[in-house]
């Protein structure tokens, strides 16, 4: 299969219910389920003030960014997500409802970017990032942005053995309250990868994992089993 240069170096994932590599394969098999609950990485490497308002989805993206370092720290981020800060937008709207104020502490932490700049924060990264939701709810569409993302990026900067950009999906449980507003199965998944322009030995080229994928879960057991192949 033709593929036109771009390689993912590496990928990390983190879902509640799977613990490591085996699970993570199993779960791609279809022999193993992640846990629809509000379960959240620990982020042992992080100070406890730091960690300790985020959301799931915040931590879950940390987590995952954690797991793909060492980047350069001027590797840009592009950021994914269909729902964002669902739980602290719905922690939001219940305390205006209710008490009819915003605590400016809470919604700086509950907008869409909030995951993205806070691994910005937490790893030093001073690429900069870009937060994407994209439009018709596809999941391909985004892939295709970093593929462009990345391809700019290379004829602006050239394609040195430096060069990557981390791609990062990321959506958390749904509030019990916004069931029917998100009806079907949303699972809690965050994963991550590097996309490079000079391939090793265990790249896999980009092209050939998103050809024909319109959704997250799709794209990660298509990685996760290409490794195993």
């Amino acid at each position: 299969m033709k593929h036109n240069g771009i390689y993912i170096s590496r990928f990390s994932a983190w879902a509640p219910g799977l613990e490591n590599a085996n699970e993570w394969e199993e779960w791609a098999l279809g022999k193993r389920e992640i846990n629809i609950c509000s379960e959240s990485p620990a982020l042992s490497f992080t100070e406890p003030m730091f960690r300790r308002r985020l959301s799931q989805i915040s931590k879950m993206t940390i987590q995952v960014v954690h797991d793909l370092l060492p980047v350069a720290e001027e590797t840009k981020m592009l950021f994914l997500s269909f729902r964002g800060e669902l739980t602290h937008q719905y922690k939001i709207n219940k305390t205006f409802i209710e008490d009819n104020d915003i605590m400016p502490a809470g919604f700086s932490l509950s907008v869409f970017n909030a995951p993205a700049a806070l691994a910005s924060m937490a790893f030093s990264l001073k690429g900069g990032y870009t937060a994407i939701y994209p439009g018709g709810n596809s999941f391909g569409a985004g892939l295709s942005l970093a593929e462009a993302a990345f391809l700019s990026r290379g004829e602006t900067r050239g394609c040195g053995e430096s060069e990557e950009l981390i791609f990062v999906y990321a959506d958390e449980v749904i509030p019990h309250e916004y069931k029917d507003i998100f009806p079907g199965t949303h699972l809690p998944l965050a994963f991550g990868f590097v996309l490079a322009c000079k391939p090793d030995s265990l790249s896999i080229p980009f092209s050939a994992l998103k050809e024909g994928i319109n959704n997250p879960v799709d794209f990660l057991k298509r990685l996760i089993l290409s490794k195993l192949n």
